[in-house]
């Protein structure tokens, strides 16, 4: 049995004096699973509104590049082992160049996007895809 001592020495270096951190994993890739109950709609929503592209698709799931290393899935909930949230519980919080800009091509595609607020230190707005998962844009500008 660890005490609490050796688990906080397995992350903090003490032996050169500073407070670093080390990683428990690494992380080469990451991909969010969105389970659907709307599924052909919440995949069009970020395929064609959103415009992400299609990495992977079979029939009942999706899978849109967001970064290089980072991936958005879209399952349907109705053909896979985990149900759908109903999309409480998830933000995608995705930091983009200018919020302001990204608002207004979101409101151009129709989507129903809230007002650029200060927040975090950040500007944000959000929207919702069509299962309810809200996202939001963000940009660290004045």
């Amino acid at each position: 049995m660890t005490s609490d001592d050796d688990i906080q020495s397995s992350v903090v270096d003490r032996s050169s004096g500073q407070n670093e951190i080390a990683a428990l994993i690494s992380v080469g890739r990451a991909n969010t699973v969105l389970y659907c109950d709307v599924w052909p709609e919440t995949v069009e929503f970020y395929r064609s509104v959103l415009g992400l592209p299609v990495e992977f698709e079979n029939d009942w799931f999706v899978e849109f590049r967001i970064t290089s290393s980072s991936y958005l899935s879209v399952a349907n909930a109705s053909r896979a082992s985990i149900g759908t949230g109903g999309g409480l519980g998830i933000t995608l919080s995705w930091r983009v160049s200018d919020v302001a800009e990204t608002r207004m091509l979101l409101e151009a595609r129709r989507i129903d996007v809230t007002p650029t607020e200060r927040r975090w230190g950040a500007q944000v707005c959000y929207c919702h895809d069509p299962e309810g998962h809200r996202i939001e844009f963000w940009s660290e500008q004045p």
